[in-house]
C-alpha cells in the first residue's frame, strides 16, 4: 500500500507515529512561516503543517500545489495547538518530512466541498468530481449499506438471490420499453426489462419458492425527480403463501432497514383500503405523517342557490388548524397554488372560525350565521383554525385538495424528513378505463390475481374487481408494490380477455408463461421496492439523483458522457436499420 492509514484514522492515541497519507488537496492556508494544508480522501481529513524553518524547500513545494491535486506525504503525528472538533482527526496534524506529487490537477470547475458553487447541469457534466464531495459520498454508503442490510435480511428467510435476463421480449401492457436491435436476427427486437416479472413467476414455477434480486429495470418514460430511464428494484417473489404471508414479510424488512440504517424505531406500519385512501386523502400514497383528512360537505352546503356548490358532484374539504389568522394575501396565494395548470382548480372557498368564536366565509352572502355553523360542526373546528372548501367532480376534485392538503402540511411544518410514517394500502381495483384505448387497462399489471370473492364480476362488472395487491407507502412516496399473481391458465386467459388480447395475441405475447402454468404452477405473490427511492427518503432528498452514481438528466441525458448519442453508419447497416433525418 502507498499509505499506512487513511485521512479519517488518526487521534491522539497516535501522537509520535510515523505515517504516510494519501488523497487530493483539500484546501491550503499559508501563514508566512507555516504552511497548513488539509488532505482528504474518502474516509476523512487531516491537516499537514510544514514549517520553513524546518525545511525550506519541502514548504516552498507545498506552496506549490493546487486544489485537487493527488498527493502523498509521510511525517509524525502531533497534537494541534488550534484543534477542531468539528471532525474525528482534529486533535492532531502531520508534521511532514516528504512529500511527492501523484498527480497534478486542473481547477476543478466548482469547489470540491459540502456546500459547492456548482449547479445541477455543471455538477453532473462532472459528476465524477460531485462523488468526491461528502454528501454525495455519503449517499452511495447509505446506498451500499441499505444494500447490504436487505441481502442479509432476506438470506436469513431463505430467499435465493436469482440473476434473471436483461434481453428479454417486449410486451404491449406497462410503461414503454426500451428496444435492442438484434444484430443476429435481422429485423428483430429485443427490449430491456420493466420489471423481472415474468421470470420471478417462471422461478416459482420452477421451485425456487423464495426468490430476491437487487435488480436494474429500464422504462422510456417522461422524466421526473423520482424517475430515471433506468432504475433499481428490491424484486421479492414466494410461493405458498397469502397475501398476510408478504405484508408481514416484508414489513419486517422496512422495519429492519430503518433500525440497522437509520437507527430509527419504525411502529407497526397500519393497512388502509385504497377506496378510504380516496375519500379521506384523495390519493393513493397519502402522506400520513399528519392527519387532515378530507371532510365530505355536500349534506351541509347544497341547496343554498350557491351554483358552485349545487352544481358540483362532490363537495369537500380540510380543516387546518390554527390557521384563521390567515391574511388575504395568503389565502391568495393558495388560491393562486390550486389554479396553476398541473392542478387546474377554478377556485377556493374558505371558512374562518375565529379566536372570538365568530365565523367569517367568502360566501356569506348564500350562508347564514347558523349555516356556517353546521359548517364548523361538519369540520370538527375550534377557535383559531381554518377551512379551506373545493369542490368538483368527484375524482378531480380530490386529487385537487389532496395538493392543498400537501401544500398547507409543507407551510405549516408537519412534513419533517427526520419523521417518518409508513402505510399499507390495500385492495386497488384490477382493472381501470382508459377513455383514449376505450378499454380496460391492469392498474398494477395483467398478471394480478382478483379479490376471489370479486371475480364472478369480471364479466359483468369489470371496473367493480378489486385486485389482490398492495402498495407500501413512506411519507407519501409509493415505495413498493406487488401482489398475489395469477397462477391458473384459465384465470389468467380470462385476465388477458378483459384487457382486449384476442386469444392469438395472448398466446403470442405470453403463451410460454400459460403454458408454464400447464405444468404445476404454485399459489404465489411478491412485491418490487422501488430502491432508489427507499434510499433517497432515508438520505432525506426529493430527488433519487444523488442517490445514484452516475444519473440522467431530465431529458434523459448522460450529459458526462453524452449519451445516448448517433452510432455509424456500418453499425446501423449491420442492425438493419435505417433512420430518417
Amino acid at each position: 500500500m502507498l499509505r499506512t492509514t487513511t485521512c479519517g484514522a488518526l487521534t491522539l492515541q497516535n501522537l509520535g507515529e510515523n505515517v504516510t497519507l494519501c488523497g487530493w488537496m483539500q484546501n491550503s492556508r499559508d501563514l508566512g512561516g507555516m504552511t497548513f494544508i488539509d488532505i482528504r480522501d474518502r474516509y476523512g481529513i487531516t491537516q499537514l503543517v510544514f514549517n520553513m524553518n524546518d525545511n525550506a524547500d519541502l514548504c516552498e513545494g507545498a506552496r506549490s500545489l493546487g486544489r485537487e491535486f493527488v498527493i502523498k506525504v509521510s511525517g509524525v503525528v502531533v497534537e494541534r495547538s488550534n484543534k477542531n472538533k468539528e471532525i474525528p482527526t482534529g486533535e492532531i496534524e502531520i508534521k511532514v518530512t516528504a512529500l511527492e506529487v501523484l498527480n497534478a490537477a486542473k481547477l476543478p470547475p466548482f469547489l470540491i466541498e459540502d456546500k459547492t458553487d456548482g449547479g445541477d447541469d455543471l455538477r453532473m457534466k462532472y459528476r465524477y468530481l460531485d462523488l468526491r464531495r461528502n454528501p454525495i459520498r455519503n449517499n452511495m454508503i447509505l446506498r451500499h449499506r441499505m444494500a447490504q442490510s436487505v441481502r442479509r435480511y432476506l438470506d436469513g428467510l431463505d430467499f435465493i438471490e436469482v440473476e434473471t435476463p436483461v434481453l428479454i421480449k417486449s410486451t404491449p401492457e406497462g410503461a414503454r420499453d426500451f428496444v435492442v436491435p438484434s444484430r443476429m436476427n435481422g429485423g428483430e427486437f429485443y427490449a430491456l426489462p420493466q420489471s423481472p416479472q415474468t421470470f420471478k413467476q417462471l422461478l416459482m414455477v420452477s421451485g425456487f419458492d423464495r426468490y430476491f434480486q437487487i435488480v436494474k429495470c429500464f422504462r422510456d418514460e417522461d422524466l421526473r425527480a423520482d424517475r430515471q430511464p433506468e432504475f433499481t428494484q428490491i424484486d421479492c417473489e414466494m410461493s405458498f403463501i397469502e397475501q398476510e404471508d408478504i405484508l408481514n414479510t416484508f414489513e419486517g424488512l422496512i422495519r429492519t432497514l430503518f433500525k440497522e440504517v437509520r437507527d430509527y424505531d419504525l411502529p407497526e406500519v397500519p393497512r388502509m383500503q385504497y377506496a378510504d385512501a380516496m375519500r379521506w386523502y384523495g390519493s393513493d400514497k397519502p402522506d400520513t405523517r399528519f392527519d387532515m383528512k378530507f371532510i365530505e360537505m355536500n349534506e351541509v352546503v347544497k341547496g343554498k342557490d350557491f351554483p358552485v356548490f349545487d352544481n358540483a358532484e362532490l363537495v369537500i374539504a380540510i380543516n387546518a388548524k390554527g390557521c384563521a389568522h390567515y391574511t388575504r394575501k395568503q389565502l391568495d396565494e393558495l388560491t393562486d397554488f390550486i389554479k396553476r395548470p398541473q392542478i387546474g382548480a377554478t377556485g377556493l372557498i374558505y371558512l374562518r372560525h375565529n379566536e372570538d368564536g365568530s365565523l367569517k366565509s367568502s360566501v356569506d352572502k348564500f350562508y347564514n350565521e347558523e349555516e356556517l355553523k353546521k359548517w364548523a360542526e361538519t369540520c370538527k373546528t375550534e377557535p383559531g383554525d381554518l377551512v379551506l372548501v373545493m369542490a368538483g367532480g368527484t375524482d378531480k376534485v380530490r386529487k385537487q385538495l389532496s395538493e392543498l392538503r400537501l401544500e398547507m402540511g409543507t407551510r405549516l411544518g408537519l412534513r419533517s424528513k427526520d419523521v417518518f410514517a409508513a402505510l399499507w394500502v390495500l385492495d386497488f381495483p384490477l382493472l381501470e378505463w382508459d377513455e383514449e384505448t376505450e378499454r380496460y387497462h391492469a392498474m398494477h399489471h395483467p398478471f394480478t390475481s382478483p379479490k376471489p370473492e370479486d371475480i364472478g364480476m369480471l364479466d359483468t362488472n369489470p371496473g367493480e374487481v378489486r385486485a389482490n395487491a398492495y402498495d407500501m407507502v413512506v411519507n407519501g412516496t409509493e415505495i413498493g408494490g406487488g401482489s398475489i399473481r395469477i397462477h391458473d391458465r384459465a384465470l389468467q386467459a380470462l385476465m388477458f380477455k378483459h384487457l382486449g388480447f384476442s386469444t392469438e395475441e395472448a398466446q403470442k405475447q405470453f403463451g410460454f408463461l400459460m403454458d408454464a402454468f400447464e405444468f404445476g404452477a404454485p399459489p404465489h405473490g411478491g412485491i418490487a421496492f422501488g430502491f432508489d427511492r427507499l434510499c433517497s427518503i432515508f438520505a432525506g432528498l426529493d430527488s433519487i439523483r444523488d442517490v445514484i452514481a452516475f444519473p440522467k438528466n431530465n431529458s434523459g441525458r448522460d450529459v458526462m458522457i453524452d449519451s445516448p448519442s448517433t452510432i455509424d453508419e456500418k453499425q446501423l447497416k449491420e442492425l438493419k436499420i435505417r433512420t430518417e433525418p
